[in-house]
């Protein structure tokens, strides 16, 4: 495939949504293209749809209305099971009283494969994600980290052209999670699968992601990569649940400033005059919430020094200071 030859999808929402009998609305007639072996992140707070949207994705949900296409094959109506998709869950949802090896051919034994040739097949797949020594180990005898291999291989059985993940690391410890956030996508890579990964972590997301899908109320904020969506989010809900940003009324309109984009000047300098309230150290950075003096700003500002810069210049609260950017590091909702 040439470098004009558009990449192919392996997932399409067409006006994809989820409405309950009382009325409310899960998921908001969304559109939405996943490239085909690419890693996405479906991101936002709870009871944004994400995970709703997942769900619809997988078969196990209904959707009121819309199509959900698996490499251009409508997939909309059909049982998970004949969908070409699998699904990791957030607990892993293993069998406690049987083995790894056992839990990872399970769905074969229930599609009447004969046991040697799905023990075979499931010790293949505990042997490329690591696990095979420890085929015949239950659940309660692994590591988090281990179960979520054995959970990875028994959703690959399936030979799936799509694997969905349901918040796949929320339940780990942080070290862990970080550790398990690099292998998941060394093993997107390896296996050249298309990944759709729920999460509500923006840091997560922003590890993980070629694509990151920014929720809100059950629609789509803002799709893009993570260098996209943090430096040029597209609302300002987007920039407040991203973090890292300030949303300030200027003279141009309503723009966002990145917290390291903001230098500090002395308080009869140039610059909008603002009272240091928080001083918080992160080890190499440190984290400075500051009040505005315009009545308007009822939200605090936050800005980002290195501990260097903090070293050199300490602040205390209570401190008067100036805040100032370079006009080209506000980013105007909308804008390229």
């Amino acid at each position: 495939m040439d470098a004009s030859t558009p990449t192919p999808n392996a997932i399409e929402l067409i006006a994809l949504t989820k409405r309950y009998a009382q009325g409310s609305v899960a998921v908001d007639a969304i559109d939405l293209r996943i490239a085909a072996n690419s890693y996405c992140c479906l991101l936002g707070p709870s009871g944004c749809g994400k995970s709703t949207t997942l769900r619809m994705i997988a078969g196990h949900e209904s959707t009121t209305s819309g199509d959900i296409l698996l490499e251009n094959r409508n997939i909309t109506g059909l049982p998970a099971a004949a969908r070409g998709t699998a699904m990791m869950f957030q607990s892993f949802a293993l069998f406690p009283h049987l083995s790894a090896l056992d839990n990872v051919a399970f769905s074969l034994k229930m599609k009447g494969v004969d046991k040697a040739t799905r023990q075979r097949q499931a010790q293949d797949l505990l042997e490329r994600v690591a696990m095979g020594h420890l085929a015949q180990r239950k659940p309660g005898e692994l590591s988090g980290g281990q179960q979520q291999r054995v959970a990875l291989a028994r959703a690959l059985i399936t030979q799936p052209r799509v694997l969905l993940l349901d918040e796949p690391l929320s339940a780990l410890d942080p070290f862990l999670r970080i550790q398990m956030r690099a292998e998941l996508r060394h093993w997107q890579k390896e296996l050249g699968l298309t990944f759709i990964h729920v999460t509500h972590s923006q840091e997560e997301a922003m590890a993980l992601a070629d694509t990151m899908v920014v929720m809100n109320h059950g629609r789509i904020e803002q799709v893009g990569s993570p260098h996209e969506v943090y430096n040029r989010p597209a609302s300002e809900f987007v920039a407040r649940f991203m973090g890292g940003h300030n949303v300030l009324n200027t003279t141009v309109g309503k723009v966002a400033v990145r917290n390291d984009h903001i230098r500090l000047a002395p308080a009869k300098g140039a610059g909008w005059p603002a009272t240091v309230s928080d001083v918080e150290y992160q080890g190499s950075y440190v984290l400075l919430g500051l009040q505005l003096d315009q009545a308007e700003a009822s939200d605090k500002v936050s800005v980002m020094l290195s501990e260097a810069a903090f070293v050199q210049t300490p602040y205390h609260p209570g401190d008067r200071v100036g805040l100032t950017w370079a006009p080209e590091q506000a980013h105007s909702f909308g804008s390229a």
